[in-house]
Order: structure tokens, then C-alpha cells, then sequence
């Protein structure tokens, strides 16, 4: 058995991977990498009933991985990289290849997975933490389930600026509720659940848009979706709107949050 371990900056996954298949898998949170990892290692064996000396190695990668130094637990413990992981991770749960990557933590990574290997496309700052910074200021909660719930009643016309405030016409292959301009109208009248869902909407925007330039770059018309964001049901919304627009699929594999993580424990297993 072989642990992958993918220590985020606010998450962390840990997977079990047993003759080269996902089988179990965990998330914790912790204020710091070693606290992260061996947290992550120690709910993973205590909740699953899993015995020390089946394990044979550990694979970590993410944002903390640089800062654990030496074997946990004195089990062989191995770094790789992130971005290799989460195009193994991508393509494993996905069953493609030769795909685009996009992967929604606190940040956001797009990457091309393929036959002729992985490599970083590009990203952007925009993600989940831009979403919950946002919050902090504008809405009266901060807790990622409550902003979306809050979203789930918002109404964009409220906050964004849309095509048909501006013009009575279409513009190429935009209609009257396209967003003109991210919080470009902000009535007076704007309350917490319209302001929520604009803040995701933007965000969302932003990384669909992008990946849709990756896909149409590499020649390919469907993108995979993993980490953290892409379990958001109003960002999934939003991604749907997207992809009527350009044609581009968006997918979202089943554990896809744990992507990275299981992307670290194959490529040790492969």
C-alpha cells in the first residue's frame, strides 16, 4: 500500500493506493505542513483500521511538502511534484489523456496531460481563496459552505453589470445577461446572497474563460476539473454558462478533490 499525500495551504488529502487503485481517502486541515502531513497520515490509518507495516511508502506533494524533511513515522516517505501529480491524478480519475487540467484550490493551475507528458500550461491567483478574502470583507460569514449557500439566492443583475444594461442588442455571440463587467452595477439594493454569488460568478468566470483558451490552444474541446472548487455547485453554474458559449466541456471526475493527492501516490506506484 502506498499513502499520497497532497499538504495544500488551507487543506489535506491523503489517499490510500493498493495495486495501483484508489481505495480510501481523507481531508484534514491543520496550520502547518508537519502538523498537516502527519494529521492527515495518522486519520487516514486510525479511521480506516489500516496497520503501519502494510504501508510501504509515502508520497507527498503540494504547497508543504518543502518543509517535511525527513521519513513520517519512519515509513519511506518521497516528494513529487505537484504539478506531475495533478496530471497523473487528472488523468487516472478521468480516464482521458492528452486533455487540459484544471485544477481549483486556493489558486488555480491549468495544466496539459498527455502522451507526450505533463506539463504547466499556466493559472492564476483567482481560486477559492480569492473567494473566501472577498468574503471576509463583504459578506457577513466566511465559511465556504455558507458562502455558497448565501449564492444559491443571489441574483447577478443586483451587482454585475450585464450586456443588457448597455445595449439592446447582442454582441457576437453574447445576449443581454452576459456580464459586462464584474460588479460594474452594485445597486444599493444588493444583499449578501447577490453579493456571494457575484464573487463566485467572477471567479469562475475568470478560470473558465482561461481554460477555454488553454483547451482552444492545445486543440482540444473539453477540460478536466479537479481540486477543491470543483465540487462547487454554483461554480459548476457558472462553468455550464461557459461552456454553451464556447463549446467546451467541462468534466468533473468522481474524487476529484483528491486529485493531486492520488496523482502523488501513482506516481510512485506506476
Amino acid at each position: 500500500m502506498i499513502i499520497g499525500i497532497d499538504i495544500g495551504s488551507t487543506t489535506t488529502k491523503a489517499v490510500s493506493i493498493e495495486d495501483g487503485k484508489l481505495t480510501k481517502y481523507i481531508k484534514t486541515r491543520a496550520s502547518d505542513a508537519v502538523t498537516a502531513a502527519t494529521g492527515a497520515f495518522g486519520k487516514m490509518i486510525l479511521e480506516n483500521g489500516i496497520k503501519i507495516n502494510s504501508i510501504e511508502k509515502i508520497k507527498i506533494t503540494g504547497a508543504g511538502a518543502s518543509k517535511i524533511k525527513d521519513d513520517i513515522f519512519g515509513i519511506p516517505t518521497g516528494r513529487v511534484d505537484e504539478i506531475e501529480a495533478i496530471g497523473i491524478g487528472g488523468m487516472f480519475l478521468s480516464g482521458m489523456k492528452n486533455t487540459i487540467i484544471t485544477n481549483i484550490g486556493t489558486g488555480t493551475v491549468i495544466i496539459e496531460a498527455g502522451d507526450r507528458g505533463i506539463s504547466h500550461f499556466g493559472g492564476s491567483g483567482v481560486g477559492g481563496g480569492t473567494i473566501l478574502g472577498l468574503a471576509k470583507k463583504l459578506l457577513p460569514t466566511s465559511e465556504f459552505s455558507s458562502i455558497v449557500e448565501l449564492a444559491k439566492t443571489g441574483k447577478l443583475n443586483q451587482v454585475d453589470l450585464l450586456l443588457g444594461d448597455i445595449t439592446d442588442t447582442s454582441i457576437s455571440f453574447l445576449n443581454g445577461e452576459s456580464t459586462a463587467s464584474n460588479f460594474g452595477k452594485m445597486l444599493d439594493t444588493a444583499g449578501a446572497g447577490d453579493i456571494a454569488l457575484a464573487i463566485i460568478n467572477m471567479v469562475y468566470q475568470v478560470i473558465g474563460v482561461l481554460s477555454v483558451f488553454a483547451a482552444r490552444a492545445k486543440g482540444t474541446n473539453r477540460v478536466i476539473v479537479t481540486g477543491n472548487g470543483s465540487k462547487n455547485q454554483v461554480g459548476q453554474n457558472v462553468l455550464s454558462v461557459i461552456s454553451s458559449l464556447y463549446g467546451v466541456e467541462f468534466i468533473y471526475p468522481k474524487h476529484a478533490e483528491y486529485t493531486t493527492a492520488v496523482g502523488a501516490g501513482l506516481a510512485e506506484a506506476g
